[in-house]
């Protein structure tokens, strides 16, 4: 399945009014989840958003069910869709699929050909800091360069949902704990990273987060460790480079995180990114307004972030 986190309203509200969601199999319809389980047996809503991540409860095997039957039953989609429950996707607002994470857990310098470009030793262990979940948006929506950086840099990444409790999991079954992979923008204001000596706030400025435009399910990703990966910045190719790269890969990174953090479901890991980053170029290239990202990896969609400046 495709999931996606989308307000009903478009586009028109400050606030949005984050509804989940599932992309139909020709991709041009969206079907409100919570809307479909109250129709076909009176599910309620879940109190929280993050509870739509929780591949062991019993909401996520209805959701699978109903999923499944309307993927064959036309008849069926069409009475969700005069109930309201299937939307014309260019009538919604996409948000970021996990629109407010538990946690954005980040892993730094984990292709090979990156560490060298930043100057660095590959790391014998996963280097491990956070984002701060205000900073997450979704696509279409702009990265905003703030009024105290001057050095504002692209990551793409390929990102991590949970959907299990994990807690000192084994490397062998950390697979099973992943509800599915997007599409991520580790935006990174390079001179505050720097300044700092410490990540935190350099990537954790609002709207540093792009990630989307959907989460696709892990039984749908065949390999998360072969997946080609490339950014965009005004349609130049600024990152090419494959998911095969990885130093650390998903299930190790599953595995070594949970040693010490409970993962839970709606966390994101953001894997870290290749090579072609725009500080390490020469000479070096940082966003400005008017510019336009995309990160693409396979079978995931592109994420699509335009860039605007914060009034100084």
């Amino acid at each position: 399945m495709r999931l996606a986190a989308f307000d009903p309203e478009g586009a028109t509200k400050v606030t949005p009014d984050a509804r989940f969601g599932a992309l139909l199999p020709l991709g041009g319809e969206v079907l409100d989840l919570a809307k479909a389980l109250a129709i076909e047996g009176g599910a309620p809503e879940p109190r929280s958003f993050l509870e739509w991540f929780d591949a062991e409860g019993d909401r996520w095997r209805r959701v699978r069910d109903v999923f499944g039957r309307l993927s064959a039953d036309d008849r069926a989609v069409e009475s969700l869709r005069r109930a309201g429950a299937v939307m014309d996707l260019s009538a919604v607002r996409l948000l970021a699929p996990v629109p407010r994470p538990g946690k954005v857990v980040c892993i730094g310098l984990n292709y090979r050909d990156h560490a060298r470009e930043s100057g660095m030793a590959i790391p014998e262990r996963p280097v491990v800091f956070s984002k701060f979940t205000t900073s997450v948006i979704g696509p279409e929506r702009p990265v905003v360069v703030p009024a105290i950086s001057a050095q504002v840099d692209y990551e793409a990444e390929l990102a991590v949902v949970i959907g299990r409790w994990a807690r000192r999991v084994p490397k062998e079954s950390a697979l099973e704990y992943v509800l599915g992979y997007t599409n991520f923008n580790d935006v990174s204001a390079r001179d505050l990273q720097f300044a700092d000596q410490q990540w935190q706030r350099g990537k954790s400025c609002d709207t540093f987060g792009p990630m989307g435009p959907y989460l696709v399910t892990a039984d749908e990703v065949k390999d998360p460790h072969r997946l080609g990966i490339r950014l965009r910045l005004n349609g130049q190719t600024m990152q090419d480079s494959n998911t095969d790269q990885l130093i650390f890969g998903v299930g190790e990174l599953v595995a070594f995180l949970s040693e010490s953090i409970t993962l839970e479901p709606g966390d994101v890991i953001a894997t870290g990114t290749p090579p072609g980053v725009g500080f390490a170029r020469k000479p070096p290239v940082f966003l400005k307004p008017g510019d336009v990202m995309e990160v693409e990896i396979e079978g995931l969609g592109v994420l699509r972030n335009p860039v605007s400046g914060e009034p100084r």
